[in-house]
Formats: C-alpha cells, structure tokens, sequence
C-alpha cells in the first residue's frame, strides 16, 4: 500500500482520559486537544492533505462549508502556516460581528464566499469553476471537499487507530462513538481497523446528512481509498452503525436539552462539547452505552468548540 506524504501539525497523541460523569465511568479521546487554533478532528486530515496542495505548488486552498465549519477554519490556519491563501465557501452569512469559527477565519485573513442552502448544493461546481477563473489570473489552486473526506484525508484515521494500538488504549475498547459530519473520520477509523487488525465497531452519529447518504458517503470513501492507495485488506464495513435521530433540529441548531447536557459536562468534568458534532454524539453516548455495566465503548471527542461562541446567547439562556 503507497502511503501519501504527511507533515507534523497536530500534538499528538491526543490523551485517553477515564471520565466520571453521573456516577459512571468511561473513555474519551481527547482529539479537541490536537492544537489550538487547529483543535479537533480536522487536523489529522490536514497532515495529509496540505502536503497535497504543496506538492501542487497551490497558491490557493478552497474548501467549504458552514460559516461556522470547524474545517474551514483549521484549513486557513493551516494553509497560512504554508504561505497559501484560503477561499471559503460558506453557507450561510457574513457578519460583521463575527465570533467563533468565522472570528477566527477573518483573524486569519480568509477569503470569503457566502452561499445561500440552495447555491450550497452545488458547491463543488462552483469551487471548480472558480478554480478555471484564478488559473487564467495564473494562480494555482488546490480544492479540499467538506470537511477533508477525500482518500488522503482519511489517512488522519487509519493513523489514529494505530495511535491507540500503540499505546495500548484498545484492550478494554470495543467500539469508538464519534459524530459523523461528512463521515471521514468513521470511513477512516474502518479502514485502520483493517490496517492494524483490530476489530471494533464503529458509532457514527449523523449530524448532517441523513442515515442513507452518510452511509453511502462513509463505505465510498472507503472504495475510493482502496483504489487510490492500491489496498488490498478487506474492510468489515458491518463494523459500522449509523445512530441516527440526534440532529432532528438540524445541522446548524442544537435543541435545549443538549444544551443542558453540555453545561452539565462541563460542569462536572470541565470538557466543552459543542452544538454542532460532539454535543449531539455526546447525547447519543449518554442514552446508549453511558448506563452499562462495562464501558467498553470510548466516546471520541473530536473538537469544535470554538462553535459554541457562535451561540452564546442559547447557552447563557439555557
């Protein structure tokens, strides 16, 4: 199997922490601690995909999605690192009081396209004509899908699951709950399974797509990582389930009681989930494996934090 180009942006490994939380015990992963302004899930990706866009000799990175995205913002950090320039292409609106993600993506000099729901749908079409327009102004442009599931930012994955072989964190493991938003971070937690022969199953808690597209979305990135990378290992994609039903409100709402369940586990364990990913996988965790007996499933907390700036004033409220 070839393996891609990586570069070191993240602090890793992220700790295991064993956390008690209404008298229970269990595991979480803490990838909200990857870096600061490149916190969460989406770093790991970007250790693939940025070589990608240097190896391209990119002047430009565009990618897309909510003008809150946890990956839109960690891409324009990253790429500044670089001495690229990022293009964002949100859906949603500008403000010009700006907190959370967007804050931190005009701090960073970002360049901005706002879409409304319906242009957001053709996004990618529109990325790559804007890529035709910036190559006749001679500028080189490397495009990055929502949130980084490509082949090569899936690698972030498979190298997670060899980060907790190592160090041991999967003996008392046997599955891993995360929130899926673009379903990446699943697609390559299946893959890595197969890569260091582990089988564990995998949670994904769809917070934007609904159970059928994820699960399309999810088992062709893992066909699409096979034929990029010649891999050849079966992967056991009956490892994965979709745990649908926690983001009924919509991607970019939370409903009050996650909120009070947020307030309420940082209040108690001082780790911030956020309204958009781990919140609602959290709320999932929380109904589902938090009452075992054994917890033999660790909760991943993949970042996002700086979203819950974007709805102080649900949670002062709340």
């Amino acid at each position: 199997m070839r393996r891609p180009k990586r570069i070191n942006l993240a602090i890793l490994p992220t700790p295991v922490q064993k956390v008690n939380f209404r008298g229970k015990y269990f595991f979480i992963k803490r990838d909200d601690m990857t870096e600061m302004a490149l916190s969460g899930n989406k770093v790991r990706k970007l250790e693939f995909l940025i070589p990608q866009a240097i190896d391209a000799k990119a002047d430009y990175i565009f990618t897309c999605g909510g003008e809150q995205s946890n990956f839109a913002r960690a891409t324009a950090v990253a790429a500044s690192r670089y001495s690229m320039k990022t293009r964002l292409f949100l859906w949603g609106r500008d403000s010009r009081n700006a907190n959370g993600n967007l804050l931190l993506d005009k701090l960073i000099d970002a360049e901005f396209q706002f879409l409304s729901k319906e242009e957001y749908e053709n996004v990618s079409s529109i990325m790559s004509r804007q890529k035709e327009e910036f190559a006749r102004k001679g500028k080189r442009v490397y495009i990055i899908p929502e949130g980084g599931s490509s082949p090569w930012g899936i690698w972030g994955y498979v190298d997670f699951v060899r980060e907790l072989v190592e160090k041991n964190k999967m003996n008392k493991v046997k599955g891993i709950l995360t929130a899926a938003g673009t379903g990446g971070t699943a697609a390559g937690i299946l893959i890595g399974n197969a890569v260091y022969n582990t089988n564990f199953k995998v949670f994904a808690v769809n917070v934007l797509y609904d159970e059928k597209t994820i699960k399309e979305k999810i088992f062709s990135l893992v066909e699409d990582f096979a034929e990029t990378f010649n891999f050849k290992k079966k992967v056991n994609l009956g490892n994965l389930e979709i745990m649908d039903g926690y983001s009924r409100e919509g991607y970019k709402n939370i409903d009050d009681e996650k909120i009070g369940l947020i307030k309420e586990f940082f209040q108690s364990t001082g780790i911030l989930l956020d309204p958009a990913y781990t919140g609602k996988a959290f709320t999932a965790f929380s109904e589902n494996f938090l009452y075992r007996k054994v917890s033999d499933v660790m909760f991943l907390h993949s970042g996002g934090i700086f979203g819950v700036f974007g709805k102080s004033k649900r949670f002062l409220e709340v």
